[in-house]
Formats: C-alpha cells, structure tokens, sequence
C-alpha cells in the first residue's frame, strides 16, 4: 500500500489546468488535498496562491505541497522564500527522484507550459513515493536549513 500524504496544492492562471487534473488524480489516489487556489484560467498573481501553500506545509498543517505555473520557477521562487520549505522545479521522473532522494523537498513544482498534463501527473507520483536517502544529503539538507 503507498503512502498517502496530505497535500497543499496552489497555482496561477498558467497552471489551473493542471492544478484541476493533479486534485482529481491524487483524490482518486486517496491523498487528503486542499486547493489554496486560484480557481480559474483568468490572469492573477502567483505569489498570492504560492505563498500559503508553502507557508501551510513549513507549518506542518501540510506533509506536501504542490506549486504550479507556466514554467514553475517564479512559484519555486516564491515557495523557496518561507523557511523550512525546500522546493525545485521537476521537468522528468529522474529529477523528481533526485529531488526528494537528495533534497528531502516538501514541495514540488511544475510548469504547465513545459510538460504534458499526463506528465506532470505521473511526476507527481514519482515525486510522492520516492523516500529521502538521508546520509550525506541529510548534511546538506541540515546545512541549507542553518
């Protein structure tokens, strides 16, 4: 049986659409998930949707979180920005094993305009069952979060 997580998720207008499709793939997979917004294709500021996200999970409230834009990286940025989040931009399934296997990231984020709807769901998943290696990584981790 996977482990199932529970699971802030947020994006702006450039990734609605996939925002939508993850919820509905990770609810079918039994995850706990709340949409921190927005809730439509119309034009807003991605800060206002990311920013909660992050700060949701760097509480604790969340075990996950999931960012999303047209390329990914302003809402890496933004997620980066609150302390305790550790987060990169995920283009294929060897990135998001590095990204949790080395970097413990408790947030994943993904560009709408860079890979295919399909893509970024199965990434997501890659991303949620990969465990963190700790040993060496656990070092750096610790030292980022000094």
């Amino acid at each position: 049986m996977p482990t199932l997580f529970s699971i802030a998720i947020g994006s702006d207008h450039a990734g609605f659409a996939y925002k939508e499709a993850l919820k509905t793939a990770l609810l079918a997979d039994g995850h706990t998930v709340r949409d921190f917004g927005t809730h439509s294709d119309a034009s807003c500021d991605y800060p206002d949707f990311i920013r909660p996200v992050a700060e949701a999970v760097a509480r604790g409230d969340f075990q996950r979180g999931i960012v999303l834009g047209g390329s990914g990286n302003g809402e890496a940025i933004v997620a980066n920005r609150v302390r305790g989040i550790r987060c990169g931009v995920v283009w294929n399934e060897q990135v998001a094993i590095w990204n949790r296997s080395h970097n413990d990231a408790n947030v994943i984020s993904l560009g709408q305009r860079t890979i295919t709807e399909a893509e970024a769901i199965a990434l997501v998943r890659v991303w949620l069952a990969t465990p963190f290696e700790g040993g060496r990584h656990l070092i750096r981790i610790n030292k980022i979060d000094a």
